[in-house]
């Protein structure tokens, strides 16, 4: 199974990019990873007693993405000796165990790809193989919710190859997407490593789930959509899903005249390069080279560039996973600028981490008021930040 430290690690993705330094020596990096291990102690410990004794779940109960999102930041404390699990960490499995449907998802009430691949990512981290089984389970049921309209086999449709939250949410869009990719990508590696018989295991339409993600891209040389941009602003961005963004609507003039395009924003331009990159493209891979050039323009710790403060946790979550993965030790903005984001990210969830050592948002945009998320997310950042110190 993955190590503690295999899913936070480098080297599943992409190698040659721009931007790239080389990494900080050790010696530079001591104290702001004891600075970061103090936090962790902090966050995790107020995550303990917020755990609920009977049923070791944390937070809402028929989400148990939120208790997956918490194990996955209990078995990835920097800490944590090797084969060793934390207690808390052993009942947010066996509550996320008692979730598990014969259809081999992971949910209690609605949103199933999102609690299914959140669960998976913490089952990964178990390492003793015993929750094989439930994972595999995990893989055929977000297989199965790749959506297909129209005509079968064909993208003709913009929501086909992508994967919604599940149930009666039946389009597609690039949060789930990434989540469901995520899960799927760590998972097929783990099984390649360990010999485990996928033979019998469908897989995912890899070339329609690369479709939907480049129709969530402003990128008019690899979208079709007719609302894709490439005027300055939002070139290389992404948006939730073909047709809509979160950031709203921009006129945008052209040849023809004055259109309708979709803002790119933050997050979601950071769920498509680890969507981007879940997918195996190279490194200079056109649409991953515009999705770097929107990052670099719009670099804040501030705020969810084009959202302000919704969904900031989420933002700090995929960016770090995402920079990490793509090996960039500093970010080149526009501006010749070279930011240290790994430093300058941790300082400021430093100074968000309040007395108790949670965490919590003030917008309440997606759950992100309620601590035990952002918290959890928090923590993984942290994580993210201090595998790569």
């Amino acid at each position: 199974m993955l190590s503690q430290f295999s899913i936070l690690a480098l080297g599943f993705g992409i190698s040659g990019l721009t931007s790239i330094v080389s990494a900080q020596t050790p010696e530079a990096n001591l104290s702001l990873k004891l600075e970061i291990q103090r936090s962790l102690d902090r966050g995790l410990r107020w995550l303990a007693k917020e755990q609920d004794a009977a049923t070791g779940s944390l937070g809402d109960k028929e989400q148990p993405a939120i208790t997956a999102l918490a194990v996955s930041a209990w078995m990835a404390d920097p800490s944590r000796p090797k084969g060793e699990i934390p207690e808390p960490a052993a009942k947010g499995y066996d509550f996320i165990a008692s979730t598990a449907h014969d259809d081999g998802g992971f949910y209690v009430k609605g949103l199933a790809t999102y609690n299914t691949s959140l669960s998976m990512m913490a089952l990964l981290q178990e390492e003793s193989g015993k929750f094989n089984q439930l994972i595999l389970g995990g893989r055929r049921f977000l297989i199965g919710q790749q959506a297909d309209f129209d005509n079968k086999g064909e993208t003709d449709s913009p929501f086909d190859g992508g994967i919604g939250y599940g149930g009666s949410y039946t389009h597609s869009d690039l949060s789930n997407t990434h989540f469901a990719l995520e899960a799927l990508h760590y998972s097929k590696s783990l099984f390649a490593d360990t010999g485990v018989d996928t033979s019998k295991q469908p897989d995912l339409n890899w070339d329609a789930a690369i479709k939907f993600v480049e129709r969530c891209q402003n990128l008019t040389s690899t979208n079709d959509m007719d609302w894709a941009s490439d005027d300055a602003a939002n070139k290389g961005g992404f948006v939730y899903f073909p047709g809509d963004s979160k950031a709203g609507e921009i006129t945008v003039k052209g040849e023809d005249g004055e259109r309708v395009a979709l803002r790119s924003y933050g997050s979601m331009s950071y769920a498509g390069l680890l969507s981007l990159v879940y997918a195996d493209l190279k490194a200079d891979d056109p649409r991953i080279q515009a999705v770097l050039d929107w990052l670099r323009k719009n670099f804040t710790l501030e705020e969810n560039p084009g959202l302000e403060l919704q969904g900031l946790y989420y933002y700090y979550h995929t960016m770090a996973k995402a920079l990490n993965i793509a090996k960039i030790d500093k970010m080149q903005l526009s501006d010749g600028t070279r930011v240290d984001w790994r430093e300058e990210l941790a300082k400021k969830l430093f100074n968000l981490q309040a007395a108790d050592g949670s965490w919590a948002n003030t917008n309440a945009r997606w759950m992100e008021k309620e601590p035990t998320l952002a918290t959890a997310y928090a923590l993984l950042t942290l994580e993210h930040i201090h595998s790569a110190l």
